[in-house]
């Protein structure tokens, strides 16, 4: 089934000149058209654009020019970044007929890499929590009962699906690790900064992050490496040079530190999930890896609070063309999203600021002693009804009861890297998943804990039966 296959995998047949692009494109293309319209994971299908673009891509190599491990593959991004002349709706109502003169960075260095892009996926409205009824809720391959995972819902999907080779999400508060649980696939949450914005829709400023979600981990850190980078054009970019990362996946676990912080993994987590994380720690230390117990500061329901009134207000400001103008355009939890930013005070929001501070300091001090930390990536999936995603707070009541932001949210406070992948399956069938959070620029680090598990176990290949 090559439509699971790694980048890796299909990069070394498309450079031996085995596997055609063109064909590759077209194997995809006509595999969204016959899955996607139950899986909804697509808002744009850009098939033409795709077809030339893989055409060019073959010419290129058949002519010498290969360009790298990207070059003919075909992936989607999800539909908050900018792509010229072709709709970019945030799942707004109000963005309908939003076409940009312009790609985002991260799709233009997709293109200069060589990729195919298939198109451009669903998401929660704005990138927050509900869907607005103009737009198809993306369903989970596992299960249609359960939920899809937030905001880069089908950007989860259709990795998972089979329907690209990787996507591009957005986190701000858990949105490429939620759905990468949800959907049993590698998300990868970059540094603050290390991968420009410019050209993505905001949710709020100091806390997004675009990244990869792919099937493994190898995979994440060949787009990561394409993407990431400075650029002038945003004001938050890091002028770090970024590392070659295939070099540093092949450096194994021995001797790396990973910390684990034991009543912060385990508190209300599902045992099954504690039992499986567990488990990875010890494959890991079998591998050469040493897991110290370490102390993180707690994440309260103050801090909790202190990250929706961070998020509503900036959401506000990233909004203020459209909103309150056109408020009655919102659905109904987005626009009480949007509401309640409008009502937080500058003293409420300095205040809310200053304890993300003082939290962030004193948690990437802890982790400054380990290579990483394990913990959970958000909990685990639960069945949702498609109904209550439409509505408003009080319908998505039981999401956010669900979701265990303690998890996440530390991550984008602080601005450092996160990655989770699966490792294991519950009783009921869903994927299970573990996250590794690391330092300050430490993607290459984190991507290679994923990549020497996965050498060892086989959770990344399981795929859901689509």
């Amino acid at each position: 089934m090559i439509h699971y296959s790694s980048i890796t995998e299909v990069a070394g047949l498309i450079e031996a000149r085995a596997l055609s692009p063109v064909e590759l494109t077209q194997l995809l293309l006509d595999r969204i058209a016959s899955l996607d319209d139950s899986l909804h994971s697509y808002a744009t299908v850009m098939a033409e654009s795709a077809a030339e673009a893989a055409a060019t891509a073959e010419r290129e190599i058949l002519a010498g020019n290969y360009r790298g491990p990207l070059h003919g593959v075909p992936v989607a991004v999800k539909d908050l970044c900018y792509t010229k002349g072709v709709p970019t709706m945030g799942g707004l109502a109000v963005l309908a007929d939003f076409a940009p003169e312009f790609d985002a960075t991260v799709v233009a260095r997709l293109r200069e890499a060589g990729a195919v892009l298939l198109g451009k996926l669903n998401l929660t409205e704005g990138a927050f929590g509900g869907y607005h009824r103009d737009f198809a809720i993306p369903v989970n391959p596992w299960n249609a009962d359960w939920w899809p995972g937030a905001s880069s819902s089908g950007s989860g999907v259709a990795t998972a699906a089979g329907l690209c080779y990787a996507s591009l999400g957005s986190d701000t508060g858990g949105s490429i690790r939620f759905p990468s649980l949800a959907n049993g696939i590698v998300g990868l949450k970059p540094t603050y900064g290390r991968v420009s914005r410019h050209g993505v829709l905001a949710l709020a400023d100091s806390l997004d992050h675009v990244g990869p979600m792919t099937r493994r981990s190898a995979d994440a850190a060949i787009v990561f490496e394409a993407i990431a980078g400075f650029d002038e054009r945003e004001s938050s970019s890091l002028p770090d040079p970024v590392l070659s990362m295939a070099g540093e996946l092949a450096k194994g676990v021995r001797g790396v530190v990973i910390g684990y912080d034991q009543h912060y993994a385990t508190e209300m987590v599902d045992p099954e999930l504690v039992a499986a994380i567990g488990q990875a720690l010890a494959d890991l230390e079998r591998e050469g890896a040493v897991v110290r117990e370490i102390d993180l500061p707690a994440f309260t329901d103050e801090l909790s609070d202190a990250w929706f009134k961070i998020c509503a207000k900036e959401a506000c400001t990233a909004h203020r063309a459209n909103f309150p103008l056109r408020a009655d355009e919102y659905g109904a939890f987005f626009r009480g999203i949007l509401e309640m930013g409008s009502s937080v005070s500058d003293a409420e929001y300095a205040a809310a600021t200053q304890l993300r501070n003082d939290f962030s300091s004193a948690f990437t001090a802890a982790l400054a002693t380990v290579d990483a930390l394990a913990s959970p990536a958000g909990g685990k999936t639960f069945a949702l009804e498609r109904e209550q995603q439409y509505g408003n707070a009080d319908d998505l009541q039981e999401l956010f009861d669900n979701i265990q932001m303690q998890f996440t949210v530390p991550a984008d406070f602080a601005g450092i890297p996160a990655i989770s992948l699966p490792c294991g399956v519950s009783r009921e069938g869903f994927p299970l998943t573990i996250q590794f959070m690391g330092k300050h620029l430490s993607e290459a680090m984190l991507c290679r804990i994923g990549h020497a598990y996965e050498e060892i176990t086989e959770w990344h290949m399981r795929h859901p039966p689509v």
